[in-house]
């Protein structure tokens, strides 16, 4: 493991992700805890990684937790979510389709084409289909799926599959398409959709985004330290604001792991990751 730096892993999937961390650090540094990162190209290996003994902690998308989680567990060791964002909590997926369709409700998607982010992508993917199963229809029985796989090993956090199916459905090529509440609404603000052109058909349950995942045996002092400097920063210190606006928060809350059931089902029902945290798709690339 590293020495008495804490090392964190992080996914490059944005150039703003240097910005961000570059700041983290001096932030950190002011405060005494001597803080590092490391970028890594995707999820995958950055999970890997925590178990090689590379890095003491990860900052894992939600995807990514469910196979540290199942990695650990098959292991007999232990990771622990320490933390996450106010933003990362209670979000939902939308299923929507054109303001002119004849689709009222999911029921009535049998037999017609339903554009998805990334393969790995917990919101624009699995967590909408795992509503589909609720309802009845089973993905690719169904329904078609027309999937829009950008960046593969990013698990959606690189939007451009679901910029990709919300175009394609304003073009007509698929009947409805999924989506993160969040981006529906910053897709109808940059003009991906245009205002009134799209009706919200179906809404998933509520679920939990990104948290800061720590490796087997990571040192207890640092974690309890780093987690101390983020629960203490505040969004009226001129100093701090900009760091967490730039992470897209107002305040971290700690880690909480209740929020990932739906995730952890649909992880299941599609085949993602076996139990022990194998990789099973044999399409996936990354």
């Amino acid at each position: 493991m590293p020495g008495e730096t804490l090392l964190m892993g992080a996914v490059a999937y944005a150039p703003k992700v240097v910005t961000i961390w570059e700041g983290f650090k001096e932030h950190f540094h002011r405060h005494g805890l001597a803080f590092d990162y490391v970028l890594y190209s995707n999820y995958e290996r950055q999970v890997e990684a925590q178990f090689e003994g590379a890095i003491y902690l990860a900052w894992n998308s939600p995807l990514a937790w469910v196979r540290a989680d199942r990695l650990a567990r098959q292991r007999k060791q232990a990771v622990k979510a320490v933390a996450m964002r106010d933003t990362d909590c209670d979000l939902r997926s939308l299923v929507i389709v054109r303001a002119d369709s004849p689709v009222q409700s999911l029921a009535d998607l049998r037999g017609r084409t339903v554009g998805v982010g990334a393969i790995d992508s917990p919101q624009a993917t699995l967590i909408p289909l795992g509503q589909f199963r609720a309802e009845g229809l089973v993905p690719g029985k169904d329904v078609t799926v027309r999937r829009f796989d950008v960046l593969g090993g990013k698990h959606g956090d690189h939007i451009g599959g679901e910029r990709d199916a919300a175009q394609a459905l304003m073009a007509g090529e698929v009947d409805a398409c999924c989506l993160i509440d969040g981006n529906h609404l910053a897709f109808g603000l940059d003009g991906t959709l245009s205002a009134g052109s799209t009706r919200i058909v179906a809404r998933t349950g509520a679920y939990d985004h990104c948290n800061f995942t720590t490796s087997p045996g990571a040192p207890a002092a640092l974690i309890e330290r780093f987690v101390e400097l983020l629960m203490a920063m505040r969004w009226d210190d001129p100093q701090v604001r900009p760091l967490l606006e730039l992470e897209g928060l107002r305040e971290w809350r700690p880690g909480r792991t209740s929020g990932y059931a739906l995730l952890e089902r649909a992880v299941d029902d599609e085949s993602f990751y076996g139990h022990d945290g194998r990789i099973l798709p044999a399409d996936y690339r990354y």
